[in-house]
């Protein structure tokens, strides 16, 4: 029974969705209906909230290297080739303003 309650909690439920406080009240539920024991059902409570944080870091992850992989492709311009633009142009000004004073 048990096993299965962490199955289902673990990969059925979809963990990520759950907030802490669910959890608990989830695995308090369960240990007021006898299902489980006060102690595994700390273990419990211990094992959603570390699935939960490793799914949510997985799919932050994966949106991220999803995210990265679009705008490489749209062929834009990095942050770096931005300011090294910028400072060109400022090199540009500055020698303009520099050949007007010689005038």
């Amino acid at each position: 029974m048990k096993d299965t309650i962490r199955k289902l909690g673990l990969f059925g439920i979809g963990a990520w969705a759950l907030t802490e406080e669910k959890i608990i009240e989830f695995v308090n539920d369960l240990v007021d209906k006898n299902e489980i024991n006060k102690e595994d059902g700390k273990k419990f409570v211990n094992e959603l909230i570390s699935a939960r944080k490793k799914q949510k870091d997985d799919l932050e992850k994966n949106i991220s290297a999803k995210v990265q992989e679009v705008l490489g492709k749209a062929d834009l311009a990095t942050k770096k080739e931005i300011k090294s633009i910028e400072d060109k142009i400022d090199n540009i000004e500055a020698a303009i303003k520099e050949l007007s004073k010689e005038d």
